[in-house]
């Protein structure tokens, strides 16, 4: 067998590090925190790395959208709701910052017992036990009601759901996203997979009626979509089912003739997964545009983010 020798480094090629290019520098280290600074500083003293960087980019491309009158869509799951979020939410829905809202029929429930009762989700290990999950009256009876009326007048859920909240008077109406959406006139879609709610369980669920209204919502969130050339589409823990529609909804965008390339995708949750990193971050921006991936949990997240664009605007 052959033999090996050390090899010697007496001739090996070195070159200045002043000539070197490199990735990090002093300039882009974190400023040390004062007591007293304003959020606006705290934001501009985060080093200038790799999610700071995102997050920038996020809050500009947001800021950008809105000063050019193009559209920032949140797409979202129930977490945030139950979470406490919504005021933050419907904050930006009032100072014109998210201009659309597409979510799942998690959301919608959460939503509507938060203005109706003041609180929201139970325990599901315990109610399952004793067959009473999901089984609250007013929520079964009450959202299925609101959803059956609103799409025989030909509503879809979202709007159905939103003026049933307005018009009963709810007693924390001004808590509900749903409620927002329907004074501001603003677009909100529900895209309900049947037999995922609680709400199927009861005696009021028409599925002709709940398929009807999310096929409505359905076309409604593809035209929203139609027009986000220049937007801004986020992704707020929604794991499946926005992810997998608004991949669709573009796909029918770009199908009927829309110019939607120039766009930016934002998936935000605790972990990345499979369909929000493909069908909202890679594959919607395969001929254009930007994607970014925040992770972290969203009391934190969301609030900074919200926090950080309205730092930005005037």
């Amino acid at each position: 067998m052959k033999k090996y020798k050390p090899v010697s480094l007496k001739s090996v090629r070195s070159y200045a590090l002043c000539s070197r290019k490199s990735k990090v520098s002093v300039k882009s280290s974190a400023g040390v925190h004062a007591r007293g600074d304003s959020l606006k500083a705290f934001l501009k003293k985060l080093p200038d790395a790799f999610a700071a960087q995102d997050l920038r980019s996020v809050v500009s491309a947001i800021v950008s959208a809105r000063k050019d009158g193009r559209p920032v869509i949140l797409g979202m799951g129930a977490h945030p709701v139950k979470l406490g979020l919504s005021p933050v939410i419907i904050d930006l829905m009032q100072k014109g910052i998210i201009t659309a809202l597409a979510t799942n029929g998690a959301c919608a429930i959460h939503d509507f017992e938060m203005a109706l009762a003041g609180h929201t989700s139970e325990d599901v290990g315990p109610e399952l036990c004793t067959g009473t999950f999901g089984m609250a009256q007013e929520t079964g009876r009450g959202l299925n009601q609101a959803i059956n009326k609103g799409v025989k007048k030909g509503l879809g859920l979202g709007r159905a759901v939103g003026e049933h909240i307005v018009k009963n008077r709810f007693a924390h109406a001004g808590k509900s996203i749903f409620a927002a959406a329907y004074t501001l006139n603003l677009p909100l879609s529900v895209h309900v997979g049947i037999g995922t709610d609680i709400i199927h369980m009861h005696p009021e669920a028409d599925g002709a009626l709940t398929g009807k209204g999310s096929m409505a919502d359905f076309r409604l969130f593809a035209s929203v979509v139609a027009d986000l050339e220049g937007g801004v589409y986020i992704n707020l823990g929604s794991a499946v089912i926005l992810p997998e529609v608004f991949l669709k909804a573009l796909n029918v965008a770009r199908n009927l003739g829309n110019i939607v390339t120039e766009l930016t995708t934002v998936n935000m949750d605790f972990m990345q997964q499979y369909r929000p990193r493909e069908n909202v971050l890679r594959r919607p921006t395969l001929m254009a545009g930007c994607n970014y991936a925040l992770t972290g949990h969203h009391e934190i997240m969301f609030p900074l983010l919200a926090a950080a664009v309205l730092e930005e605007l005037p």
